[in-house]
């Protein structure tokens, strides 16, 4: 084999540094952004905040309003022998403050919340509270550990039992069913049930014995609540031994019972959601505008930067200008990502118009490729921006993906869209008889005669994308 020089012109396309820091901020949501700029500013000397001198200004003519304060009138350390009695407290003495808080800072009330109580902490503080041996309360603790966050039982009693075994001699599954019914007795009611049937049968029973149709509750949920999950009523009849007024009755008794005892005890965080851009109509047009508020105006910083020689060599003035040159292209990238995601959320609204006046209905069909040719954009950009990315409107917040769904063909010869077409389905179950639901192929005909054909597999599809049951499950005789 010869070996040889050869010579190739080529053109490559290179990521650099500068390219790939613009990407990472243009797909990062505000939230991260936020946390990305507070990097940037501690970690590069050139870099500062806008309103940093005037906010020092402030609070250092504050200060000095206060001193000249305490000077005049005396200290305050001391607490005076009485008050007036037309005076409160904080007439005197200002209110405390957090620590590390500064006066004329916003106080974030979250920092008071206390630790969430969760249902496992509940059921704990119940066990501690009753009289109860050793033996069974490590019991206990097996079981409210094996309760999931909706009240029942996630693990199988033998289960449970055979991990007790090796901590505890001699034990029987006897007595880890008796300890299960100690606990099945805790707040909330139905707590530690081993199914639906028997939440319901637990609830039942704590109701007063002349309670109407209780005897009948207990049967139809111990025995017969499959039968009632199908609506065969006339069946749920004959084993009952009731009449069809009755057995309403019965039903309208049982649906008083909560089917998840441990839900209104799970508290979660709230996951804030902060807008990126304002949506609203001034002067019958829509306007879009940036929220001021996601992130700070960043400047060079005029002292450092005047502090670079030109000619200077030295380590720190090559560091200097490191630092210079990487704050320019952050401030840079920071202004591209503010101006590509206004430019792609007035597209939107000018192409979704009609959803702004008329809800999820008039929405159009649309899809990335849409918005990236109307602005010369790459369809991978128009992705990255509209990730984790939320418009304020009279609607509501919402995402910017939420506009983008696919098409299905109309009579006329046009289109409509998939979200619209949900909201279809919705607003005809919703005004759906309870005794006669829609099925899916009812809805199908009803969207037919608007003029849509979308297939009966379609609807299901659709329907099941929005938590919503088929027509067997929504029947209601109530």
């Amino acid at each position: 084999m010869k070996q040889s020089l050869q010579l190739r012109i080529g053109q490559n396309l290179t990521m650099t540094p500068q390219l790939q820091q613009a990407i990472k901020l243009l797909q990062l949501s505000t939230l991260d952004l936020q946390q990305e700029i507070q990097q940037a500013l501690e970690s590069n000397m050139m870099l500062e905040v806008e309103e940093e001198e005037q906010l020092d200004q402030e609070r250092q003519e504050r200060k000095t309003d206060i001193s000249d304060q305490i000077s005049s009138e005396g200290s305050q350390s001391e607490i005076p022998d009485e008050l007036p009695v037309d005076s409160s407290w904080e007439d005197v003495y200002e209110a405390s403050l957090p620590a590390g808080s500064e006066p004329g800072e916003a106080v974030e009330f979250e920092s008071f919340r206390s630790k969430a109580e969760t249902l496992q902490d509940h059921l704990l503080w119940q066990l501690e509270m009753s009289p109860i041996s050793e033996r069974d309360h490590a019991i206990a603790i097996a079981i409210i550990d094996s309760i999931n966050e909706d009240g029942y039982l996630g693990t199988d009693l033998q289960e449970i039992f055979q991990g007790l075994q090796e901590q505890l001699e001699d034990l029987d599954i006897e007595e880890v069913e008796a300890v299960l019914h100690r606990v099945q007795n805790f707040d909330p009611v139905g707590v530690a049930a081993l199914d639906l049937g028997d939440c319901l049968r637990l609830q039942l029973q704590q109701l007063p014995d002349d309670t109407p149709f209780k005897k009948e509750a207990l049967e139809l949920v111990g025995y017969h609540l499959d039968l009632l999950a199908s609506h065969e009523l006339s069946k749920l009849m004959r084993r009952l031994d009731v009449t069809e007024n009755q057995l309403k009755q019965i039903i309208a008794l049982i649906r008083t019972m909560d089917p998840k005892p441990g839900a209104y005890l799970q508290n979660f965080d709230s996951q804030y959601v902060v807008p990126d851009v304002f949506v609203s109509k001034v002067k019958g047009q829509w306007v879009v505008s940036l929220n001021p508020d996601i992130a700070p105006k960043l400047r060079i910083n005029p002292l450092y930067s005047g502090m670079i020689k030109r000619a200077d060599n030295s380590k720190d003035n090559v560091s200097m200008k490191e630092h210079l040159q990487e704050a320019r292209w952050f401030i840079k990238s920071l202004h591209s990502r503010n101006d590509t995601l206004l430019r792609v959320a007035k597209s939107i609204v000018e192409k979704q118009t009609d959803f702004f006046e008329h809800g999820a209905i008039a929405m159009k069909p649309m899809v990335l490729r849409d918005i990236a040719e109307e602005l010369e954009l790459h369809e991978s950009t128009i992705s990255r921006v509209t990730t984790q990315k939320y418009m304020h409107t009279p609607n509501g917040i919402i995402e910017f993906k939420y506009f983008f769904s696919s098409h299905v063909s109309t009579d006329a010869g046009g289109e409509c869209s998939a979200t619209a077409i949900r909201a279809f389905i919705k607003e005809l179950i919703s005004s759906e008889k309870p005794a006669k639901p829609l099925s899916d192929s009812k809805i199908a005909e009803l969207l037919k005669e608007k003029g849509i054909n979308v297939a009966r597999r379609t609807i299901a599809k659709y329907r099941e994308s929005m938590s919503i049951p088929p027509s067997s499950q929504r029947k209601r005789i109530l």
